[in-house]
């Protein structure tokens, strides 16, 4: 019979031969989780490399044609006769292409716009044309949201406003030839006229007062074929433009101060409206002025006795309105037709130049000229034309 002490160690001994049991059976279940862990990592892994790389490829193959189509654009940019510039936010040129070399030179990149305006162009009367050197080049911007800069487009126009003025030379002499006829007769009548009353001086026997009053007529009929003859010569040149800036509400003060006087003494109420804020712009003044004088001089010669007439200047964003109106017996439309042709006139002693003088200096400055009336109602003409300046050419194309 086992003593106590062996019992014991039996009972010791089986227990821990359980325990390890236990622990034996433990390590194996662990053994299997972490081997299924494995297994499902491995697919986890394998899956995901497969991705990866069909992920790579997609974006390999978005790369290729970025890169592609990159290539296009700088070729395109290349081959472009226009000119192309991109600004930073701050106007400083970060990229031109070779079109714009050639325009402004090599040296363009790094430097600021405003500083590059004010080396090499100088403005012109048409909105977004500049003179650059010889040539004349037009310039649009868009602007680039995403990088908050600009892009420059820049084309050379030179060809093209060459033809235009060439086209505006021809239609001035084709209006010459359609006016001739109109031009021999309206030479005709004071030319006899003035010899008429100049035999009159040649006849023995006239009264000195006759003689004194022939004298006066024919110098008057000789001051008619005059003006008829600048105005003539003044239409077939066309206007030339200056480079005056002009103050517009100078230009209005002076044109009124000249009329005031006559306009009194025909007992007409004037009236000047200045609303220009102090506008300038850039062109002849003393076309301008001429042209004003005229519209004011035709309003004055159409209102009778107890009428008004209204000089008015008026800033409408980039243009400017210079508006004549009187309180007369108003234009037909059939005479409305007519008004701005050569010699077509309604006065007895008009050359029937005016007007169309001053349309022509109208539309040399890149405006127009347009009337509104209504019979009995009066009449209005609208000088319209574009504000330009050096300092608003630079700001519209880079900022200073």
């Amino acid at each position: 019979m086992p003593t106590p002490q062996a019992a014991a160690a039996t009972l010791d001994s089986e227990a821990k031969t359980a325990e390890l049991q236990r622990a034996f059976a433990m390590f194996n279940q662990v053994s299997v989780e972490l081997t299924q862990a494995y297994e499902a990592l491995q697919a986890r892994v394998t899956s995901l490399t497969e991705e990866l790389a069909i992920a790579n490829g997609e974006l390999r193959r978005q790369y290729q044609e970025k890169e592609a189509l990159s290539e296009r654009l700088s070729s395109l940019l290349d081959a472009l006769p226009a000119g192309v510039v991109l600004l930073d936010p701050s106007a400083g040129v970060v990229a031109v292409n070779p079109a714009a070399m050639s325009l402004f030179g090599t040296d363009m990149v790094g430097r600021h716009w405003g500083d590059v305006v004010r080396a090499c162009l100088e403005p012109t009367l048409t909105v977004g044309e500049w003179q650059l050197g010889e040539r004349r080049v037009s310039i649009a911007e868009s602007m680039l949201a995403s990088a908050g800069g600009k892009i420059l487009l820049i084309h050379d126009v030179t060809a093209a406003h060459r033809m235009k003025t060439e086209l505006e030379r021809n239609q001035r002499l084709a209006a010459m030839g359609e006016m001739a006829a109109s031009l021999a007769h309206q030479l005709r009548t004071p030319l006899a006229a003035a010899l008429l009353y100049t035999a009159n001086l040649g006849q023995a026997g006239v009264p000195d007062e006759a003689r004194v009053r022939f004298s006066e007529k024919a110098s008057g009929q000789l001051r008619r074929l005059e003006r008829l003859i600048q105005d003539v010569l003044l239409f077939a040149r066309g206007e030339s433009i200056g480079r005056d800036v002009i103050p517009v509400s100078d230009l209005l003060a002076e044109a009124a101060q000249t009329v005031e006087p006559l306009m009194r003494e025909h007992g007409l109420v004037f009236a000047l409206v200045d609303s220009c804020d102090g506008a300038q712009m850039v062109g002849s003044r003393k076309a301008l002025f001429g042209a004003l004088v005229n519209l004011l001089e035709n309003a004055m010669q159409a209102t009778p006795a107890g009428g008004k007439i209204c000089l008015t200047g008026n800033r409408r964003g980039d243009l400017l309105a210079l508006g004549v109106r009187d309180s007369g017996p108003g234009i037909s439309r059939e005479t409305q037709a007519r008004i701005f042709e050569p010699f077509f006139t309604t006065k007895g002693q008009g050359t029937g130049l005016g007007l169309a003088i001053a349309l022509g200096v109208a539309r040399a400055h890149g405006g127009a000229i347009e009337v509104f009336s209504e019979p009995g109602e009066g009449a209005e003409f609208i000088v319209t034309l574009p504000l330009g300046s050096a300092e608003i050419g630079i700001e519209e194309n880079g900022g200073t």
